[in-house]
């Protein structure tokens, strides 16, 4: 694979939108299809050259999709005229989280119409994006694959290749599993040392200095200092993919108690107005289960509010 290849990228939003203009500074010919118009003059201004049309997008050889969900992929892929416009013999790497079930999908039109189709979600957030440390998993033809693989690295930090079929889609609902359910596990334990008079601070170093530091408590820690509750994630993204994970599997005919019950705090932090607040927002909600106000950010002393 060279950069004499041409991308087409579909969908330029939180996400697609840095990861195309990214290949694009990389030196790669990247078009780019958007509904909104705003979207495409961003990328535009980024080295991403217009696409009139998604079928000029889809027109190149390798495609890139980067969508909300399952039902604008659909939207695309099954019912849009994607592979109608795809060249046999080109490559289809979709990015988005979304179910097994409608990837599958998505598979079995591909091989109707010749075109290689790899599953290849990104891990990470929008924050980060642009600047290449994003990670993805991928599964689907080995050779489509390793054609791929010159340009992921262009955008993200590392490629885990998993297997032939369907496999990427599982290990993204994984990994997002155990990121919901230790954000609703960071607030009911950062309550709990409030309630025991520990300052605001403190809590944060306790937990970051301790055998559950993971990077993730790390990351949210630094903004939790401040109190930052801005979205790199949403509550409501959090949710929806909640709602993947336990189709996913009910399909295998397997329990998650705890995803069902992650699903209802972040439920509930959409009921009450917070669903576009960032998904540690379970802080907040913690909070207000237990009766408290903001911290004393200030102060190095414990109190409760």
């Amino acid at each position: 694979m060279t950069h004499t290849q041409t991308i087409g990228w579909i969908g330029l939003g939180k996400m697609g939108l840095p990861i195309a203009t990214r290949l694009a500074a990389a030196g790669h010919e990247v078009a780019g299809f958007d509904r909104d118009q705003q979207r495409i003059a961003e990328a535009s201004a980024g080295g991403v050259a217009p696409a009139a049309t998604l079928a000029d997008a889809a027109g190149r050889d390798i495609v890139f999709t980067s969508l909300p969900d399952d039902k604008v992929l659909a939207a695309v892929a099954l019912s849009g005229g994607l592979f109608d416009a795809m060249r046999e013999g080109a490559i289809l790497v979709e990015t988005s989280t979304v179910s097994p079930t409608i990837s599958a999908e998505v598979a079995r039109l591909a091989a109707e119409h010749k075109v290689a189709y790899l599953r290849a979600p990104v891990s990470g957030n929008a924050a980060i994006a642009h600047t290449g440390n994003l990670t993805c998993f991928v599964s689907g033809p080995l050779a489509a694959f390793d054609a791929f693989r010159p340009i992921a690295q262009d955008f993200t930090r590392a490629q885990k290749y998993l297997g032939e079929g369907e496999e990427a889609r599982f290990a993204k609902l994984a990994v997002n599993l155990m990121i919901a359910v230790s954000a609703a596990m960071m607030g009911e334990s950062i309550v709990l040392a409030r309630k025991g008079n520990l300052a605001w601070q403190d809590i944060l170093d306790v937990l970051t200095n301790s055998a559950v530091g993971s990077p993730m408590v790390h990351y949210k820690a630094k903004s939790l200092e401040t109190r930052d509750f801005s979205p790199t994630f949403s509550c409501r993204q959090m949710a929806k993919d909640l709602d993947l994970i336990i189709g996913a599997g009910q399909a295998a005919e397997m329990a998650l108690p705890l995803a069902s019950l992650t699903r209802e705090t972040y439920g509930a932090l959409i009921g009450r107005g917070e669903g576009e607040a960032d998904f540690i927002s379970t802080v907040r909600l913690a909070e207000w289960l237990a009766g408290l106000g903001e911290p004393d950010l200030d102060t190095k002393e414990g109190r409760i509010e």
